[in-house]
């Protein structure tokens, strides 16, 4: 029988976690990744909840996780002029395992690059599907069909673009906006983060261990365009932004004009009425995204598994396992995306008076009397979900090489 052909846009990490269990069931895997190597660094991701650990663990990651593991740490809530105010523990923001996103890509493609082909420093730039398959052009030049072709690429993703429309149609903005990058540990947070916040503006920064740390700015805005692609841009809104804010601020932001991983985006998630098309379908961020708050990572990791183990169990049928696939993640995805919609208000509440109740919020759910009703409440929707067991995935121990389709 042939090899099925499949081309997945997008090296981060739902795209890599796919590719590990297609190649396992002897697909023919090719990821095509725009940057021109892997993308290092990026804030930590975390998975909490049984299923979240079940799926690393039949993946072989759930040790190699802990070994990378960032430190939990507590968040400290601080009032006027740096009051400590309240302290949120570490499971809040943590989960079970906590892991940075450039550490994860990197041990998914450690277990995939001997067995699909990765094309990095290429894009897709047109998708067209015939009685052969998709047929798909490149920047590089040149085209190439597939049986399947997924999107991987992210919240603002191109394959979406190219076979379902225009990103305005689905990305729904919740009316805040997002920056992130690391810098010198300058305010010795050391094991903790700190977070500041006045009305419609917050800061954390939070230790990354060996002298570093890494501040994210959450603040009340419209739908961020192409500046968010734009350096000079970037910085720019930020500043604005927080210009005249108090505590450290300031000294923060001083280190705005030396770094190199700066992240802007609004705070958004997707909402899209089918997951695929045809041949073509989305996976992780593409489909069921949210910038921040939304389980964008294990969703990514589970998705990946459910949509392999549909593809092997439909030997060939392939519109039949995209149907069951989506059958399966909507209600889990659509539940876990809803911590995106309300991930801007709880960090940065618009108005004074919303900012007191956030923080008696916060300190009545860490009280001794409901801290542990807290606990399961952040990690109900994520484990609402029984996670299917594929004979087709489970009965490949070793992974399959053979030539990929580059």
């Amino acid at each position: 029988m042939t090899r099925q052909r499949v081309l997945i846009s997008g090296a981060g990490i739902a795209g890599p976690a796919l590719a590990f269990w297609l190649a396992r069931s002897d697909f023919d895997v090719t990821v095509v990744e725009r940057a021109p190597a892997l993308r290092e660094g990026g804030q930590a991701v975390d998975f909490r909840g049984p299923v979240h650990r079940e799926v690393l663990e039949r993946m072989g990651l759930w040790d190699a996780i802990h070994q990378q593991r960032t430190r939990p740490c507590d968040v400290i809530l601080l009032a006027r002029h740096g009051r400590r105010m309240i302290t949120l523990p570490a499971v809040m923001m943590s989960g079970d395992v906590e892991i940075r996103r450039g550490d994860l890509t990197r041990l998914l493609y450690e277990r995939t690059a001997g067995s699909v082909c990765y094309r990095f420093g290429d894009e897709i730039t047109g998708l067209a599907e015939g009685n052969a398959g998709v047929t798909a052009r490149f920047s590089s030049g040149g085209s190439q069909t597939y049986d399947l072709v997924v999107g991987a690429d992210g919240l603002h993703s191109r394959v979406r673009a190219l076979a379902f429309g225009d990103e305005s149609r689905f990305l729904v903005h919740h009316g805040y906006r997002l920056a992130t990058f690391s810098l010198p540990d300058v305010l010795e947070v050391r094991d903790r983060a700190f977070t500041y916040t006045v009305p419609g503006r917050s800061v954390t920064v939070r230790s990354e261990g060996n002298g570093r740390a890494r501040a994210s700015f959450i603040f009340v805005g419209a739908a961020v365009g192409d500046e968010r692609l734009d350096a000079i841009r970037s910085r720019a809104l930020v500043r604005d932004a927080f210009r005249g804010v108090g505590w450290e601020v300031p000294r923060v932001l001083a280190h705005l004009d030396e770094v190199d991983d700066l992240y802007v985006d609004q705070i958004a998630s997707i909402s899209i009425e089918r997951y695929s098309s045809g041949r073509i379908v989305l996976l992780g961020d593409a489909a069921y995204g949210g910038t921040l708050g939304g389980q964008g990572t294990p969703l990514a990791i589970v998705g990946a598994y459910v949509l392999a183990g549909e593809l092997a169990h439909a030997q060939g049928d392939v519109c039949a396992a995209l149907a069951r696939y989506e059958v399966l993640m909507r209600p889990y995805a659509t539940k876990g995306q809803e911590g995106a919609k309300n991930v801007g208000r709880f960090f940065a509440p618009r108005t004074r008076h919303g900012l007191a109740l956030r923080n008696l919020f916060y300190r009545v759910m860490t009280s001794r009397l409901f801290i542990h009703q807290f606990e399961k409440m952040v990690k109900a929707s994520a484990s609402d979900f029984e996670l299917p067991r594929y004979a087709y995935l489970a009965s490949s121990e070793t992974t399959s090489v053979g030539e990929c389709g580059c």
